[in-house]
């Protein structure tokens, strides 16, 4: 194992130092390892907060700011935040509005997060929503869920919730536009090479070089079928293919997200892009708005995600809306 670490054990805690200090708009609660924007909340607007295991980044930290979530809880490692963390935050971003927690579909994370809204609402009084992302269309059961996995539609629903609670619009509302975007979106991914989590020193499986997991998670879960390594045309395809069967993306067009896990330089990122850009245009789906890049990630696997939303007017101007995170920002 080669890695830009000090001790295993310390990788998160000492993540979040160094995210803090280059990022003086946020602040972090070290003990509880919860991101927050440094400024308190602003009443009566909705706070969000979304979280999971690390090795994911920039998500949930890296997306902390106007525009998109007002706190993030890391857990460890491919590993859960706990109740205590989540309620932290939770009272953290309460400004008399409602909190709406954003919640990948695993299982410890929909279950801490349940008791964390339990606790908020019996300690504090907090109103708390949850609207939980399912996208993934590679598996309907994995290693680590009841149901879809939730991954690259978890991006966007923080970023177009975000808009929309940072437009002042209530609890329910925010939820709503959570909830759609949910519902409107579908993802799949593919891996070239495993992970290597620090605690454990070596790869999450073995991967002959001349063979990809179709379907990958984004924890290293198995797929849908190991498979002889194809040309990129062949890839998006595979990807592409199954989530047009999943669902009808006809509308107002598509907001088209390739997302690399963390191993993929954007020079393989962007060829893949083309391709799926081709098969869209082929399949009579405008692309309204596009995203590419390493958002999503599991530690230093190579391989990338395909997510395509189906986009209506509301979606699209809350998409344009401004944001400032660390790992997403324009309009400002």
């Amino acid at each position: 194992m080669k890695k830009l670490i000090n001790a295993p054990a310390d990788v998160v805690a000492e993540s979040l130092q160094g995210l803090e200090a280059a990022h003086p708009e946020l602040r972090v609660d070290h003990e509880n390892k919860v991101v927050f924007r440094a400024n308190p909340p602003r009443p009566g607007k909705v706070g969000l907060v979304s979280g999971g295991g690390s090795g994911h980044e920039p998500l949930h930290g890296g997306f902390v700011g106007p525009g998109m979530l007002d706190a993030a809880c890391c857990g460890e490692v491919f590993t859960s935040p706990v109740p205590d963390q989540i309620l932290a935050a939770t009272n953290g971003v309460d400004g008399g509005a409602g909190v709406l927690h954003i919640v990948k579909n695993y299982t410890g994370d929909v279950m801490n997060f349940e008791m964390a809204a339990e606790l908020a609402g019996a300690d504090s009084g907090v109103e708390v929503i949850a609207v939980v992302t399912d996208d993934d269309v590679a598996v309907q059961d994995s290693l680590y869920t009841v149901g879809r996995r939730g991954v690259g539609v978890t991006v966007l629903v923080e970023k177009l919730a975000g808009a929309a609670a940072e437009q002042g619009r209530p609890l329910a509302e925010v939820a709503d536009v959570a909830r759609k975007v949910n519902s409107s979106g579908r993802s799949m991914g593919m891996a070239l090479t495993s992970c290597t989590v620090p605690a454990a020193g070596q790869p999450t499986f073995d991967l002959p070089a001349d063979q990809m997991e179709l379907g990958i998670g984004i924890h290293g879960e198995p797929g849908r079928k190991r498979i002889p390594l194809a040309p990129a045309a062949e890839i998006a395809q595979m990807l592409v293919e199954p989530i047009l069967d999943d669902f009808e993306f006809a509308g107002d067009g598509v907001l088209a997200f390739v997302n690399g896990m963390g191993g993929t330089p954007l020079i393989e990122l962007y060829l893949m892009y083309h391709e799926v850009n081709r098969l869209l245009s082929k399949a009579g789906l405008p692309v309204a708005r596009s995203l590419v890049g390493n958002y999503i990630t599991s530690l230093d696997m190579a391989g990338c995600s395909v997510t395509l939303l189906r986009l209506d007017d509301d979606l699209l101007r809350l998409w344009d809306a401004p944001v400032m995170t660390p790992a997403l920002r324009w309009g400002v």
